[in-house]
């Protein structure tokens, strides 16, 4: 099946050309997240892959109270806006609700769905209606091939802007599992996919500030083997210092070892796309 290149300002996702979506999990003070922004402009430029900055101005499905939501919507999109103008790169947010969707999309250059929500369908079909590239993460209680619902969604409303993002499959409790066989399915669906590579070794139930509470360990296998099964898109969260970041910071990839990450990743790529 024939795969459409959906176009994030200059980068052409679902080319022959590996992309990078990375940052901090969420939007910490402002000095941080341009720090990280310009470090991961200086790694990307070496290895010559496109990058498309991604925090989120909220993240509203954390298990407590007393956890750090982000910044919210306006100071999120300020720093974000920010970024984007003195960095030259685009950038990634979720939303989570439709209210959210004007105002985001005045800065965003491609709005994410959060994989709890790929189902909702008011939230959906306002995104689609912005007419912006639209990043729908695979909910983690659906089945891959299931995601052609959601996708069928925008393309009613009206786009053809759509990218999917592998995260993991819900198997037992509290762990998710990727299964190789989800990328064959979400290619099926003709659009460019994603891999969220830190998302998915995260262990749920644990305090993400927990160090039980990833298993980075498993990183380096599991990108590979999904780089290999043929992504268009890798989707890394990377902080100057995971330990102390206020969301996820047991999977977060420290800043320094992101190219020794990255680049091998690349080669199997170019392997991949030249068979």
């Amino acid at each position: 099946m024939s795969q459409r290149i959906v176009k994030v300002g200059n980068i052409e996702c679902g080319s022959d050309e590996l992309f990078l979506i990375s940052g901090p999990c969420v939007i910490e003070e402002e000095s941080l997240m341009l720090k990280t922004a310009e470090i991961l402009k200086t790694i990307t430029n070496k290895l010559r892959i496109p990058l498309i900055f991604k925090s989120s101005f909220q993240k509203d499905n954390r298990s407590s109270l007393s956890h750090y939501v982000g910044p919210g919507i306006e100071k999120g999109l300020r720093i974000l806006e920010k970024i984007k103008r003195e960095f030259r790169i685009p950038v990634i947010s979720d939303v989570h609700y439709p209210q959210q969707i004007d105002e985001a999309s005045e800065v965003l250059d491609i709005i994410q769905i959060p994989a709890y929500l790929c189902m909702q369908t008011e939230l959906i079909i306002l995104a689609a209606k912005t007419n912006k590239p639209i990043n729908i993460k695979h909910g983690q209680f659906l089945a891959p091939e299931n995601m052609i619902k959601p996708v069928q969604k925008v393309e009613e409303a009206g786009s053809t802007n759509i990218l999917l993002t592998e995260r993991g499959y819900t198997f037992g409790y509290n762990d998710l599992v990727v299964d190789p066989r989800s990328f064959y399915h979400l290619n099926r669906i003709g659009y460019p996919v994603i891999f969220d590579i830190t998302h998915c070794i995260r262990r749920y139930g644990i305090p993400s500030a927990d160090p039980q509470g990833g298993t980075r360990e498993f990183l380096p296998v599991i990108a590979r083997s999904g780089v290999a099964a043929g992504i268009d898109g890798l989707f890394i969260e990377t902080h100057p210092d995971p330990p102390n970041a206020r969301c996820d910071a047991a999977s977060q990839i420290q800043i320094e070892e992101l190219e020794g990450f990255v680049r091998p990743l690349m080669e199997i790529h170019s392997v991949v796309k030249n068979l």
